[in-house]
């Protein structure tokens, strides 16, 4: 919901693709200054502690934004409160990431994985479509506020989760600690890659940022449609976490993991060429029936290979290598726009994940010839 108002309210007020673009870097930042600080906090104290006070001061974003929207306020302070969202996500994700592989038993973690995925894609496919009915019924204020609501039915609900922390996690700091989450992905083939693949599929093959050009001045479906618009990858990231859900694990999961992206960075560049609404909601829908897959492989991966000690670390180098790439990539793509034309944009970021995954299937092998997806308990 938060992702459709910020981008509607941005582009309204200034008609500017490349302010879309500053949406995404203002939380891009953050998370590249802390990413070692937020590894290193999330295995050195309780996960779960972490967790909840990165929730509590995400509420406390949105909650600013609300204010500042209801009171017309200036755009720098939208990105000053979406700056803070990027700190508090900086932390949120990779101690999220870290505790779930404590809490879920490892002979079942990558059907878990999936069915976290279908959670996560459930609320993402209502999000964009309620926020578009929100904002034509009602506002960006009343979109923020209801957001700053979930994030502490989240901390709630986190509260009633059983998990002991573990003192032996306490981590002495040292440079050589701060880097262990950075010296492992270089070591990890396997890891390196998939990490890589979501990275630059992201960064490349992104078209959120642009939805509300493509919305008003391409398709011209307004507030409603850009809401469907923005809830289309869900829609079919949802199906195919359903679909994986009941399937066994994957046999040959390496392969799986550059054809699907490469498939994400094809539907992109046919959804950028479409200018028929129909059409455009088909191909987004593939967009995210490729990247869930995607997303479950390189989570278990990331997961089942690392060593519970170093996951906090691991995890936020992940999640600035993946997550934060929708964020550079929303800048990538506004700039590109304001420079050649929304169309180019997208079309030649289709393009460009298609070459990098050509690369990684050559450079390398051991991600390529990657087996079943599945471990039993130690």
């Amino acid at each position: 919901m938060q992702g459709v108002a910020v981008g509607w309210e941005v582009y309204e007020l200034t008609s500017d693709p490349l302010n879309l673009g500053y949406v995404g870097l203002v939380q891009f930042l953050p998370l590249v200054a802390l990413v070692i600080v937020a590894g290193h906090v999330t295995d050195a104290y309780n996960r779960k502690t972490v967790l909840m006070a990165a929730l509590g001061l995400n509420a406390l974003a949105d909650v600013g934004l609300a204010w500042n929207s209801a009171s017309a306020g200036p755009l720098y302070a939208t990105y000053s409160f979406l700056f803070v969202t990027g700190i508090a996500r900086s932390f949120q994700n990779p101690s999220r990431a870290a505790l779930l592989p404590r809490i879920v038993p490892r002979s079942v973690f990558p059907n878990a994985v999936t069915w976290n995925s279908s959670g996560f894609e459930l609320a993402t496919m209502a999000g964009p479509a309620l926020g578009g009915l929100l904002l034509y019924f009602g506002s960006p204020a009343l979109v923020y506020t209801l957001n700053g609501v979930a994030a502490l039915a989240f901390m709630i609900l986190i509260a009633g989760v059983a998990y002991d922390h573990k003192a032996q996690e306490k981590v002495p700091v040292t440079l050589a600690s701060l880097l262990a989450g950075l010296s492992y992905i270089r070591r990890s083939q396997v890891v390196l890659g998939a990490i890589m693949l979501d990275m630059f599929g992201v960064l490349l093959g992104g078209a959120t940022a642009l939805m509300p050009v493509f919305a008003r001045d391409i398709l011209n479906v307004g507030e409603l449609g850009l809401g469907f618009l923005v809830a289309g990858p869900a829609m079919g990231a949802f199906s195919m976490a359903l679909f994986q859900a009941h399937r066994p694990p994957l046999a040959r999961a390496g392969r799986t993991l550059l054809l699907t992206v490469a498939g994400f960075g094809i539907v992109t560049i046919l959804f950028g060429l479409s200018e028929t609404f129909a059409i455009s909601m088909l191909m987004l829908f593939f967009v995210g029936a490729c990247d869930n897959i995607s997303v479950v492989i390189r989570s278990t991966l990331v997961q089942l290979l690392t060593p519970d000690e170093m996951r906090g670390r691991v995890s936020a180098i992940n999640f600035l290598f993946v997550g934060t790439s929708n964020d550079l990539g929303g800048f990538e793509s506004g700039l590109v726009a304001s420079l050649f034309t929304p169309v180019i944009s997208v079309v030649s970021g289709g393009i460009g994940t298609i070459a990098v995954v050509a690369l990684i299937a050559w450079r390398m092998p051991a991600l390529r010839h990657y087996g079943a997806l599945v471990e039993k308990d130690p």
